[in-house]
């Protein structure tokens, strides 16, 4: 991942002219990979229309709302307005897991919109380039270019403007994806690492999501593939008001996926990936116990 963290730190701004001192700032997300536009609205006006935009497609389902900005709150943290939106087309998303399974890692598709210290509104998401560079195989998918209309159309239906999609020049195949071999096999492992987050006080379950049966529901086939999405604000929670955009990386999500020859893995983002993607500065000791913590659920899910 050569030169992310130099150009995730970059700050560009705009200003609407240079000779008013009223003109409004926006400081535009520089997040290698992410797709962003601003709106022209405000935050909850912006989040309910891009909410609207999912639900009237019948061809898209909502999965899971998170609000980091209430989490945070929950643990008596500030955040401004921060809210994730996951949804799926399973017509569209298996064909990117039959060429990678590892893409279920990055899926089910997911919204950040975000208000920053300037009152702009975002509405970003990762952009199919950098889906497409992270995993190996999946620029050949005949969907691909779906994917990329529709995430470009809900995000500027939502804001009335238009989409910017930043470089994912250094991201390369497995890019911070960490994978550890299960001794079991799927459905024991699986549900190891689901009830240790469940059983877990300082974990917060938001979902989980089996892809095959998704996949099975539009007449695809897909090797067992599930992934579950969990999280703990004390620990997010910082990460976010450093790099408001770590919200879209957030919260965590690992793949449990079996192999054309059997063999059943494990595989989460690598902390130290969002911390050089994102720009994080001074949370080292954090992101450690956000790493140990994701490591232990991985051994004890796998033995």
């Amino acid at each position: 991942m050569k030169k992310l963290l130099v150009l995730a730190l970059t700050t560009v701004i705009f200003a609407c002219s240079n000779n008013d001192d009223n003109a409004q700032v926006i400081n535009n997300p520089q997040t290698p990979g992410l797709a962003y536009a601003v709106s022209d609205s405000d935050f909850m006006t912006t989040y309910g229309n891009l909410r609207s935009e999912l639900q009237v497609n019948s061809n898209i389902s909502i999965v899971a709302e998170v609000n980091h900005t209430a989490n945070a709150q929950s643990v008596e943290q500030d955040l401004r307005n921060t809210r994730v939106i996951f949804f799926g087309n399973p017509a569209l998303g298996t064909p990117l897991m039959q060429e990678n399974q590892l893409a279920g890692l990055d899926l089910p598709q997911k919204m950040l919109v975000y208000e920053d210290s300037n009152n702009n509104v975002f509405v970003t998401y990762n952009g199919t380039e950098y889906l497409a560079a992270r995993h190996s195989g999946v620029g050949a998918a005949t969907t691909l270019q779906q994917v990329k209309g529709a995430l470009a159309s809900f995000a500027e239906n939502a804001t009335n403007s238009t989409v910017t999609e930043n470089s994912s020049t250094g991201i390369t195949n497995k890019d911070g994806i960490i994978t550890l071999v299960s001794n079991n096999d799927f459905n024991t492992t699986f549900n190891n690492l689901r009830n240790s987050i469940v059983d877990n006080s300082n974990l917060e379950f938001v979902t989980d999501l089996d892809h095959q049966a998704n996949a099975q529901s539009v007449g695809m086939d897909l090797r067992p593939t599930k992934v579950v999405i969990f999280g703990n604000p004390t620990l997010g929670t910082p990460l976010m008001k450093n790099t408001q955009t770590t919200a879209i990386d957030l919260p965590q999500k690992m793949l449990v996926w079996e192999k054309e020859d059997g063999t059943v893995n494990i595989s989460y983002n690598d902390p130290d990936f969002l911390k050089e993607r994102h720009g994080i500065t001074n949370n080292d000791e954090r992101l450690d116990q956000i790493k140990s913590a994701l490591n232990n659920l991985a051994i004890d899910a796998a033995n």
